[in-house]
């Protein structure tokens, strides 16, 4: 007996660059049959953060055209700075990623479920697509949410690479991207840096983020 493909099919969608002072924002989302989910799972495919140390990116970005070559489906959608702040300014960014899920929901093939990673952040979702899943950790529940999460990620990570490089010559800073665009010391170094050499702050810098850290200290 025949069985459409959509009926074990499953839509795993995760995010990376929530948290970020700098840069976008990226969401994926990976459709996978069962037999590709456990080539996936014997690949190594994982939750992006449990590739660490100075080669992580290099590790996962690896993984990238395996996850092309067994998925049915692979979308990403790049958030921008102004996006963020804006959602930020109506304390909409919980929203705003739904939105963007939705999108990737609407564009991706017929699914029996969808799996997506943040249970709160995307449990509203289950009111549109009864088989919608939304979980803390959903990397756990299905190789295609940490599919996802890889994709995202490394997407995420190239988006910074680039701006880092970008002003790396121009303020005479390392070559060597750090600190992720995350809000720790590397990263306010870097924005010190870079709002000295410019007079202002960059625009892939988000607004509605504290930057009190230029403040001189007292």
């Amino acid at each position: 007996m025949h069985v459409d493909l959509h009926q074990k099919r499953v839509l795993g969608i995760d995010e990376a660059g929530r948290g970020p002072i700098v840069g976008p924002m990226v969401l994926a989302a990976v459709a996978l049959r069962p037999a590709a989910a456990a080539a996936l799972t014997r690949a190594g495919i994982a939750d992006s953060k449990r590739f660490t140390g100075p080669n992580a990116h290099e590790l996962r970005a690896a993984l990238v055209p395996v996850i092309h070559a067994h998925a049915d489906h692979v979308a990403l959608r790049v958030v921008c700075v102004e996006a963020i702040d804006a959602a930020c300014a109506v304390q909409g960014l919980n929203r705003l990623e739904q939105r963007v899920a939705m999108g990737l929901i609407e564009e991706a093939p017929p699914v029996k479920r969808i799996v997506c990673d943040g249970a709160r952040l995307f449990s509203p979702l289950t009111a549109r697509y009864a088989h919608l899943e939304s979980y803390d950790d959903g990397e756990s529940r299905h190789v295609s949410v940490a599919a996802a999460s890889i994709l995202a990620k490394v997407r995420r990570d190239e988006l910074w690479c680039a701006i880092w490089a970008r002003y790396a010559r121009l303020c005479d800073l390392p070559a060597q991207p750090r600190g992720g665009g995350y809000l720790n010391e590397s990263t306010r170094t870097f924005l010190r840096t870079v709002v000295a050499r410019l007079g202002h702050r960059p625009p892939e810098g988000r607004t509605s983020w504290p930057w009190t850290f230029l403040l001189p200290e007292s």
